[in-house]
């Protein structure tokens, strides 16, 4: 009888997690519907800014809307595929990680499969129906390039997140209690994106926004979205670069990865 193949077995692993997860229903369930008012949760303070001023440095609520969706729509498809990373330090802790470091196959995707985060469904759902609306309300024009855009940059957006998840919990190989700075990078990411960068000011807004990327996961695709020059004077074309801002985060994070399994050493846990 011929060995399965190992993409075989990663698919036997995530089928036995998807069963087991939906074994529970009602918490099945519940999750679900817990990952939807988290976003809902983010959604209402969106809304509860503008009921209060009609333009937030010069973006309207449809406007900042789009941008919004884009980010929400890149972060969720992140945090579905990869999100489970962040239990990083967890692993560590209790020897998982060592059990796993024996094993004949490939140490990150083990960690993956582990726990496929399949309850973020309800909040990737979500998403896609928050920036749907969002483009409707913004009337953005169904010409071919938008409608590429609006493909591209939630995806570009995903595995750009997905870098910065994985470059985050790499951290944990050399000091195990850093988990607030793997969610002040990844989740505090993700609320910078979610509004115009015209909101933020000095070294703040470059530092997050192009030394380290995040500028380009939602505002400028969203300038193109809403045919608007940027107020702060950048080029049109930015809008373009999340595909390659997001490769170039991605061998990144596989670099970071690998030396520090290179270097990782057990806690003896």
């Amino acid at each position: 009888m011929a060995e399965p193949s190992t993409a075989a077995i990663y698919r036997r692993l995530v089928a036995a997690q998807v069963r087991s997860q939906a074994s529970y229903r009602a918490s099945f369930a519940l999750d679900l519907l817990s990952n939807v008012v988290f976003l809902g949760a983010d959604l209402l303070t969106v809304l509860v800014v503008f009921g209060r001023v009609p333009v937030l440095a010069g973006f309207s609520l449809t406007d900042t809307l789009l941008v919004f969706g884009l980010s929400s729509l890149g972060f969720s498809l992140a945090d579905l595929a990869v999100g489970n990373i962040d239990r990083m330090q967890r692993h560590v802790r209790t020897g998982l990680l060592d059990a796993v470091l024996i094993r004949p196959l490939g140490v990150l995707w083990q960690l993956l499969v582990l726990d496929v985060g399949v309850r973020r469904l309800g909040r990737v759902c979500s998403a896609v129906v928050v920036l749907v609306i969002a483009v409707r309300l913004a009337q953005v024009p169904a010409t071919p390039a938008n409608l590429l855009l609006l493909v591209v940059t939630p995806v570009a957006g995903a595995v750009f997140f997905s870098a910065v998840f994985v470059a985050t919990a790499t951290v944990a190989f050399w000091w195990v209690d850093s988990g607030e700075l793997s969610a002040a990078l990844t989740y505090g990411g993700r609320d910078f994106t979610s509004y115009p960068m015209t909101v933020y000011g000095g070294w703040f807004r470059h530092v997050l926004a192009f030394g380290l990327g995040f500028g380009f996961v939602a505002y400028y695709p969203a300038l193109i979205l809403l045919d608007r020059p940027d107020p702060l004077g950048a080029p049109s074309w930015l809008g373009w670069c999340g595909p390659v801002l997001a490769a170039v985060a991605a061998v990144l994070a596989g670099l970071v990865w690998r030396t520090g399994v290179r270097h990782y050493r057990s806690t003896g846990s």
